[in-house]
C-alpha cells in the first residue's frame, strides 16, 4: 500500500524526465569512428536490446519514460520546460501515461522485495542479539531486491503502447512466449538489488542511528529524516547502472556490451556515471520518503514493532 501510494505520487516526474530523449538521445556518445558508425547500422539491424534495457527497473516507471539526461553531453531542455510542454500539448493527465504499468510493477517488484527483506530481518532480529549489523541488512536487501527485480520484469517491460499493463503482458506472452516476458531480467534484478540496499537497508540503519543519538524519538520526523537519507543512498547506488543502461538503449551499435560501455563512459570522467543525478534524485527521494512515511504509519496503527 505504501509503495503504491508513493509510486502514484512520483509518477509525473518519471514521465516528463524521460521525454527529454526526443531532443538529444538520438546522438550517440562521441566514441565511434566513421567506420564504426557504418558497422553500427548493420549491427543494430540484426540485434534488438532486451526490453528491460529500454525500461527503468526502478520503482514506478513506464518503459518509454526514463531519465535520458544521462546520455546528453549537453542538456537542451530542462525538466520544467519539458513538463510544461507536455501539459500544453497533451494535457495534465499525460504526465500519468503508463500509470497502469507502474502500479503493476509496484504490486510485483516492491511486494516481493519488501516481503523478503522484512520477513527475514524480523526473524533474524529475534533473540538477545538485538538489531542486525549493517552488513547483514545489506545482504538481505540485495537478496530481496534481486528476487523482486526478477519477479517485476514482465511489468517492467510493458510500455505505454498497450491499452494497459495486463493487456501488454498478455499480448507479449501470446505472441512471443514466456521467455520474452523475462528478457533483460538480469539487469532489472541487479538494479533491484542496488535500489533495495539503498532504500530498505539504509533506511533501517539511518533510523537506528538517528534514534541512538537520543535527540529524536520514533516519530514521523525521524521517519522523514531516515527515508530522505535512504533515498539519497539509493539514487547514488543505482545511478551508474542507470547511465549505462540508458547509453546502451540509445547506442547505434558502438558498444560491444555492458563492460565496454562502462569503459567508454569512464573515459569521460567519474562524473559521467552520474549524469542526470539531480532529476533521478528528484524522483526517487520523494518516492522513498512517501513509501516509508506511509509504511511507518501503517505499522503504528496495526501495532507492528520493528527490532531492526
Amino acid at each position: 500500500m505504501s509503495s503504491l501510494s508513493a509510486g502514484h505520487t512520483a509518477h509525473p516526474a518519471s514521465t516528463f524526465l524521460g521525454l527529454t530523449s526526443e531532443h538529444s538521445a538520438s546522438s550517440a556518445p562521441p566514441c565511434a569512428s566513421p567506420s564504426e558508425s557504418a558497422q553500427a547500422g548493420s549491427w543494430r539491424s540484426q540485434r534488438v536490446l532486451p526490453p528491460t534495457l529500454q525500461s527503468d527497473g526502478t520503482l514506478s516507471q513506464p518503459v518509454k519514460h526514463k531519465v535520458h539526461l544521462q546520455t546528453q553531453q549537453e542538456v537542451k531542455m530542462r525538466m520544467t520546460g519539458m513538463a510544461l510542454r507536455v501539459i500544453r500539448t497533451d494535457g495534465f493527465l499525460a504526465l500519468y501515461n503508463g500509470l497502469s504499468a507502474s502500479l503493476c510493477r509496484q504490486m510485483t517488484y516492491s511486494l516481493t522485495r519488501f516481503a523478503i527483506y522484512e520477513t527475514a530481518r524480523d526473524r533474524l532480529s529475534q533473540g538477545p542479539q538485538g538489531p542486525l549489523p549493517f552488513y547483514q541488512k545489506v545482504l538481505l536487501g540485495a537478496a530481496g531486491g534481486f528476487t523482486g527485480g526478477f519477479v517485476g520484469t514482465p511489468a517492467d517491460m510493458v510500455n505505454v503502447s498497450y491499452s494497459h499493463a495486463l493487456d501488454g503482458m498478455y499480448r507479449v506472452l501470446r505472441e512471443e512466449g514466456l521467455k520474452k516476458l523475462f528478457s533483460g531480467a538480469t539487469m532489472a534484478s541487479s538494479r533491484g538489488a542496488l535500489v533495495t540496499v539503498g532504500q530498505l537497508s539504509c533506511y533501517d540503519q539511518a533510523k537506528q542511528l538517528v534514534l541512538t543519538t537520543g535527540f529524536l524519538s520514533d516519530n514521523i520526523f525521524t521517519h522523514f529524516l531516515a527515508s530522505f537519507i535512504a533515498g539519497g543512498c539509493a539514487t547514488f547506488l543505482c545511478q551508474p547502472m542507470d547511465v549505462l543502461k540508458t547509453r546502451l538503449m540509445n547506442s547505434q551499435g558502438e558498444y560491444r556490451g555492458v563492460v565496454h560501455c562502462a569503459v567508454e563512459t569512464a573515459r569521460l570522467g567519474p562524473l559521467a556515471f552520474y549524469k542526470g543525478f539531480v532529476p533521478a534524485a528528484i524522483r526517487l527521494v520523494p518516492h522513498t520518503v512517501l513509501t516509508f512515511v506511509f509504511l511507518e504509519q501503517l505499522r503504528k496503527y496495526f501495532g507492528i514493532k520493528v527490532l531492526a
